[in-house]
């Protein structure tokens, strides 16, 4: 396994919610948040804008608390857009004067343009390649992330070819969103229609899991969102995300147990050795990093 690097060369974001949770339980997840050892945190509905417990004036009084706590507060805005509803909302967060955004659509991304406004390439802008980057530098974009499926080895080429007013992060924890549909699987899974869902997503904390014939993990359900089932984990690898130019580490954020993750990955940025996630949230894939199959876990096979 190989060398850690310095935390100094690293910080932490917490990325955005992806699943769906009552309003106090989603305070309360960010209210422990503040004290976390994370630079960065991104807060904003990303999924579906049925979701509703927390609206745009609660994201924004949250990430006035994170500023107040030292922390860059990022608005993120809706990986899909679907109706007028969806653009208003996106445009409202466009328009905030107080908080960088994470545009995860090119509608976000003109909006934000035409407004001069710096901005974060999300991962939902499919960042492939530093022609891309240029035309997003040239937008205004100061910080991106690529998709998920580019290899570390493909990420150091495009971090040494893109501008150098660019930050790279990358999506180093959680359960990789694969795609994102029109269609609300959650709500075809109970029978029921995306407009009368009877807010299904509740019940699943962490989405609901779905297995093969064999009985075999295969994905995770999360409304119009389609997850893996394996966790990706980048913990074993910070070393080599430090080598590609990486600056910021991705956790997306999950149900239980989320302050032991920070801490295992603040932990190892530092340099310690031999830090372990804690039980039940350990690796269960890293391929796409090693430019493999991304169900793949190659620190098993390091180890």
């Amino acid at each position: 396994m190989e060398v850690n690097a310095p935390r100094s060369a690293l910080r932490l974001s917490l990325g955005p919610l992806t699943y769906y949770w009552p309003r106090e339980r989603t305070l309360d997840f960010y209210e422990q948040a503040l004290g976390w050892p994370v630079d960065i945190v991104y807060l904003g509905e990303i999924v579906c804008s049925r979701r509703h417990e927390l609206r745009l004036a609660d994201w924004i009084a949250l990430a006035e608390r994170f500023a107040s706590a030292g922390k860059q507060a990022v608005l993120s805005t809706y990986e899909l857009i679907e109706t007028e509803a969806d653009l208003r909302i996106m445009r409202n967060v466009v328009s905030n004067d107080r908080f960088m955004v994470e545009a995860n659509d090119m509608g976000a991304v003109r909006l934000l343009a035409a407004a001069g406004k710096p901005f974060v390439a999300g991962p939902f802008l499919n960042i492939y390649n530093a022609q891309t980057l240029e035309v997003l530098a040239e937008a205004g974009a100061i910080r991106w992330l690529p998709a998920l499926e580019v290899a570390g080895s493909a990420i150091r080429e495009i971090v040494r070819a893109a501008p150098a007013t660019l930050e790279a992060e990358v999506f180093a924890y959680g359960r990789l969103p694969l795609a994102v549909s029109a269609r609300c699987f959650t709500a075809r899974y109970h029978n029921l229609t995306k407009d009368r869902c009877d807010y299904r997503c509740l019940e699943d904390p962490e989405g609901k899991a779905l297995a093969t014939q064999d009985d075999e993990p295969f994905l995770v359900l999360n409304g119009v969102q389609t997850q893996s089932s394996r966790v990706h984990s980048l913990l074993p690898w910070i070393g080599q995300c430090v080598e590609a130019g990486v600056r910021v580490l991705r956790l997306s954020p999950r149900g239980e147990g989320m302050d032991k993750v920070v801490d295992a990955f603040a932990r190892t940025a530092a340099g310690e050795q031999g830090v372990r996630l804690p039980q039940g949230h350990d690796a269960t894939c890293d391929g796409y990093w090693h430019g493999r199959r991304g169900m793949d876990l190659v620190a098993r096979e390091a180890a």
